[in-house]
């Protein structure tokens, strides 16, 4: 029995670049963009860093801003 399954389009997030790029801004130190993208992982660890001591945070948003910055299922944000 052939069942037709269809596939969708997984290269692009459900997630937001906007949304992203501003609570990395904002909130980047407490690691809410990672949350947001369902990084938890990594969203804890730079709550306990305080954000890599603004490091880590300042690389993820330059990631975000360029576009090279992907949900936690590795797909690209939606622009």
């Amino acid at each position: 029995m052939n069942t037709f399954i269809e596939e969708q389009d997984t290269s692009e997030s459900e997630k937001g670049f906007v949304p992203a790029l501003l609570l990395c801004l904002f909130l980047g130190g407490l690691g809410a963009h990672r949350f947001y993208v369902g990084k938890i992982g990594t969203g804890i660890l730079m709550i306990v860093t305080l954000g890599g001591l603004g490091i880590w945070a300042m690389v993820d948003l330059v990631m975000i801003a360029v576009g090279s910055f992907k949900d936690a299922e590795g797909r690209d944000l939606k622009r």
